[in-house]
């Protein structure tokens, strides 16, 4: 099993995390973390665009006018796509976009997304992260002794000072360890996870 530094939240080590090898070191294939990250953007989508089809636009019920001897082209209706301020014809109606991927597919996409952060060497475990009160300025503090950038931290729980004061940081976002995503692990160059949470995680994608 290869080993980790934990360290507190003055970035000194306070002991040592064995990474289980099923989890943290999973080859790695970027077909199967494409199809993952486009299963959650995609279920993200409101698929609420639409425009009006014939049916959906007032009026036209009558015939524009006759259908023969006036030398202007048959007409049945005002609201012919043809027309100004007519319907559309074959535009974007409501629709669901998500897809099924199935559940080994994305617990093994997170396999690997955790593994390719610590193959880059951007997987930090901190003991803990304990703040005397909600403050921006306090969490800054501590992400700058740990040296975090654009980073995802995974705490356990919700922990309310951790979470609030962290949110004014636009570079960095709290998730709970349950929570965990392949798309937000790709997205954040950085992990940064509490110890706690890091046995959670790993506990479950054994």
């Amino acid at each position: 099993m290869t080993k980790i530094n934990i360290v507190d939240q003055n970035n000194k080590k306070v002991g040592d995390f064995e990474l289980a090898p099923e989890v943290f070191e999973v080859e790695i294939q970027p077909e199967i973390l494409n199809l993952v990250v486009r299963s959650q953007r995609a279920a993200k989508r409101q698929g609420t665009h639409a425009t009006k089809n014939r049916a959906l636009i007032t009026g036209g019920g009558r015939k524009p006018w006759r259908q023969k001897g006036t030398g202007r082209a048959r007409a049945g209706s005002s609201r012919s796509p043809l027309w100004r301020g007519g319907a559309t014809t074959f535009g974007p109606q409501p629709r669901d976009y998500t897809f099924k991927v199935n559940k080994k597919v994305r617990k093994l996409a997170l396999q690997m997304a955790l593994s390719s952060r610590v193959s880059e060497e951007k997987l930090t475990v901190v003991k803990s992260i304990d703040l005397a009160e909600i403050k921006t300025k306090a969490f800054a503090d501590v992400a700058g002794k740990l040296g975090m950038g654009k980073a995802l931290v995974v705490a356990k729980d919700a922990d309310e000072k951790l979470v609030l004061s962290a949110r004014n940081l636009p570079h960095i976002k709290v998730i709970e360890a349950d929570k965990l995503n392949v798309y937000d692990v790709l997205l954040y160059p950085e992990l940064v996870m509490l110890e706690d949470a890091a046995q959670d995680v790993q506990e479950r994608l054994k």
